[in-house]
């Protein structure tokens, strides 16, 4: 089967990420790529001023780059959207009404009712919303998100902790430079510093977190109950979000059942997919950014420093910003549409 794909955003930092990551896919086909006004009608080795660590792929290089409007984008099957999220709560819906299935990395519309926000491993399930979301608003496409780049590095671990009576969690961050963008932060500010505040992030975990971990019954979402208070902080390294999770459990598992919990959390049979989402560390000195965030590709989840506590897990994970929290998480929801038979 091959599925036509478009990027929308395509010159940006995620959108190279995209670019690259599709390269070779043998069911995605990228046959547009869109980016503001200013960079319609050039060639995309031109518009892109590109930062990947591998070469612009040749067919991709010799592209024009299309306006993202909905009357510039010819006929394709699938979408991936890593649009700012003003201009993607603007235009996605647009396109949704024409009849386009789009695969987001925009915040927008993560915390809507009617749109799955969805980790493959977590709750594919929550692809039924597309019925409820279809009806609501009158429209043939779907829209599909994933969650923000902190949030995908820790709820699947707190997924596979569930089965202990997940209640209550305390998250700090130390987030990539590169999760701002290429330009985001200045040299001036993050050299010899921390900067212990990123707006938004943290009420994007303490939500977001919620509904991934909920339920959808008959086309209806239900959050869950356990409760997380984060604190986002920017560090001075490039790729890979490293986190500090302190989970409250109802139930008192012991330090091998929650290594058990997190090694043999089940993984899905897509491409993408590592074969295992997470791997557990027993060196209390990792994981690492620099020396896990490509593993599985870019894809598994790392974590370590695993210790009991009076009221359940203290524990650190890592996953790679760019690929797992944004380009590869859009790729991999849209290789469970395909999947799933919504493309």
């Amino acid at each position: 089967m091959s599925v036509r794909v478009g990027i929308l955003g395509a010159t940006g930092a995620v959108g190279q990420r995209f670019v690259q990551l599709l390269e070779d896919h043998p069911t995605f086909e990228i046959v547009v790529l869109t980016a503001s006004p200013e960079s319609a009608g050039e060639r995309y080795r031109n518009a892109a001023k590109w930062r990947v660590d591998t070469p612009i792929p040749d067919e991709v290089a010799a592209m024009r780059v299309r306006e993202t409007a909905v009357d510039a984008i010819p006929d394709v099957d699938l979408l991936f959207s890593s649009l700012p999220s003003g201009v993607a709560a603007e235009i996605e819906p647009e396109l949704c009404r024409a009849g386009y299935v789009v695969s987001s990395n925009s915040s927008n519309e993560r915390m809507a009712a009617d749109v799955p926000l969805t980790i493959p491993e977590v709750n594919a399930d929550h692809l039924d919303l597309i019925d409820t979301q279809r009806e609501a608003r009158d429209w043939d496409g779907a829209l599909v998100k994933n969650p923000n780049c902190s949030t995908i590095t820790m709820v699947p671990t707190l997924a596979a902790l569930d089965e202990f009576g997940l209640s209550r969690v305390h998250v700090s961050t130390l987030q990539a430079v590169s999760g701002a963008g290429y330009s985001g932060v200045t040299s001036m500010e993050i050299l010899d510093n921390v900067l212990p505040h990123i707006g938004g992030e943290e009420e994007k975990m303490e939500t977001e977190s919620k509904k991934l971990l909920g339920d959808v019954t008959d086309g209806e979402l239900s959050l869950h109950d356990v409760e997380v208070a984060a604190s986002c902080n920017r560090v001075p390294s490039l790729d890979g979000h490293l986190e500090n999770v302190f989970a409250e459990l109802s139930e008192d598992p012991d330090a091998e059942e929650i290594h058990e919990a997190l090694t043999e959390f089940e993984g899905i049979d897509l491409r993408s997919a590592p074969e295992r989402p997470i791997h557990v560390f027993d060196d209390p000195e990792r994981p690492q950014p620099r020396l896990d965030r490509m593993r599985g590709k870019g894809m598994q989840i790392s974590a370590g420093g695993l210790r009991e506590t009076p009221d359940g897990v203290q524990y650190n994970c890592l996953a790679h910003n760019t690929i797992r929290g944004a380009a590869g998480a859009s790729i991999l929801n849209g290789e469970l549409l395909a999947n799933e038979g919504w493309v």
